[in-house]
């Protein structure tokens, strides 16, 4: 209807209001007229002169009376909240339903957005504990002490053999130090879990602590 203002214009004429004749083609527009003024007179719409508000119940017959732009919007938001002009509302809030607010709507889409944001820090976080997993490898197996205890005896008794010698004196094995045999182990088995110099020697040590104390 915006664009037939101008004829609006030029057939109310000084009126206020347009009579129900002017224009049949519309019944709303004499309604919607009467309702702005009701607002008016029971000031729960701001009105004022050349775009300056005042509270003159005068200018409700003064041709210059005019409304501002956001308290119309305020004022039909409040009363008549599914009624939403082009010229008031964009396309958005048009396709609003009446109970969902502009304000609520951007609540919503700040309250996604800090959710997104959190779920990314979460994921980061998730991330990089993945990487300091994988960069430590599995974790060690802690044995119960019994185990530990048979795993010993067997380990310190295995290098008592191999170091050892028969009663007649002949080596058991052509290994004559507990190096050579930590180095053996790891020509044959290097990278696998447990199979490093540091490793063996501290295993091997406490293994033969072991059987010695047997």
């Amino acid at each position: 209807m915006e664009r037939f203002e101008s004829r609006i214009l030029e057939v109310v004429g000084t009126r206020n209001i347009p009579s129900p004749e002017d224009f049949p083609r519309w019944p709303m527009l004499r309604l919607n007229v009467e309702r702005i003024f009701d607002a008016l007179r029971n000031r729960e719409l701001p009105y004022g002169r050349a775009g300056i508000t005042c509270d003159d119940p005068s200018l409700l017959d003064d041709p210059q009376l005019t409304i501002r732009h956001v308290d119309l919007r305020a004022w039909m938001t409040r009363f008549y909240p599914s009624h939403r002009p082009a010229f008031l509302f964009d396309d958005i809030e048009r396709q609003l339903h009446p109970a969902i607010s502009v304000e609520a709507v951007q609540a919503l889409l700040a309250d996604r957005e800090a959710l997104r944001a959190q779920l990314a820090d979460h994921q980061r976080e998730i991330e990089a504990l993945r990487k300091e997993i994988r960069r430590q490898g599995p974790p060690e197996r802690v044995l119960p002490p019994r185990s530990e205890t048979t795993y010993l005896n067997i380990v310190g008794g295995l290098l008592t053999l191999l170091l050892g010698k028969s009663p007649s004196g002949t080596p058991y094995s052509s290994f004559e130090t507990m190096e050579a045999v930590i180095s053996a182990l790891i020509a044959h088995h290097e990278g696998r879990p447990g199979i490093s110099e540091r490793t063996l020697w501290a295993k091997f040590a406490a293994a033969k602590r072991q059987v010695g104390a047997a």
